[in-house]
């Protein structure tokens, strides 16, 4: 059975973590930054943005690497809640997270009992082709060399390997919750694309994800900012996760037939090597 830390003990071990974090990495230290990492350990499971984000990694991994026992690296892990979906979604990946923080190495550890390697998208410690498929979900954002990040990807992937990325859409969009999660960039479609291309990767799939949330995303960033800076990540009143799932349930079934969306609050790439 895992051993259960307290939040003071999690909280020294975060303040001694952030001496040792490398630039344009995330680094956090404060009660803030360790209130997010609670709120998603927390939440990834049952907020409807995670389910909506993970049943799309699911599903475009399973229809460009569908080998039942593909080794996948998730890059950028957090606190586990990708590995946690993909292994429901199919028992024999065999799936590797990584995470720059040691504090989420630990909480994703604690959360599945992967393997959980500590390091930097920007400079994996894994030989390369070492997996048949990369995933990660909005980490690439979180670097200042996203374009590094990219062809880390690359070389760790085999060749005919796939990669999939899921990043925060367009610069206007930029808010308190970009600042809480240590976001360095939001992008747009044609710039996320141009920088798998840059990798050598091939694109089979790209559009952005959201689209029917985003005027709500929009006006809740803009219009009604809280008073203190804080992510929105959190698991709302039953009624509005429901009005939210069932949005995120239409576009999957328009997008898992290959059709692109033309708006929406991120962008999502699937890729081959």
């Amino acid at each position: 059975m895992p051993v259960r830390r307290t939040d003071a003990s999690r909280g020294r071990r975060a303040v001694e973590f952030v001496r040792h974090a490398e630039p344009g990495a995330r680094t956090f230290a404060g009660p803030m930054q360790l209130d997010e990492y609670r709120k998603l350990a927390e939440t990834e499971d049952r907020m409807w943005y995670f389910r909506a984000l993970n049943r799309r990694m699911a599903h475009w991994l399973g229809r460009l690497q569908p080998e039942r026992e593909a080794r996948v690296l998730d890059a950028g892990c957090g606190t586990g809640g990708l590995i946690k979906s993909l292994r429901a979604a199919n028992p024999g990946w065999r799936i590797t997270g990584l995470d720059f923080m040691p504090l989420a190495c630990e909480l994703a550890r604690e959360r599945t009992g992967a393997e959980i390697v500590q390091g930097s998208i920007t400079s994996l410690p894994f030989a390369d082709a070492t997996f048949d498929a990369v995933v990660s979900a909005d980490v690439v954002c979180q670097v200042e060399d996203h374009a590094q990040a990219l062809r880390e990807f690359a070389r760790v992937v085999r060749p005919g390997g796939a990669v999939l990325v899921n990043v925060p859409a367009y610069r206007w969009l930029w808010s308190y919750h970009d600042d809480a999660c240590q976001t360095k960039h939001r992008y747009t479609r044609p710039e996320l694309v141009a920088l798998f291309q840059a990798a050598g990767l091939a694109v089979r799939f790209a559009s952005y994800a959201n689209l029917l949330p985003l005027p709500l995303i929009a006006a809740r960033r803009k219009l009604f900012p809280p008073a203190q800076p804080t992510s929105d990540v959190q698991v709302y009143a039953a009624p509005v996760e429901a009005v939210f799932s069932t949005m995120a349930a239409g576009e999957h079934a328009w997008t898992k037939r290959g059709w692109p969306l033309p708006a929406g609050s991120s962008v999502f790439v699937a890729a081959r090597k």
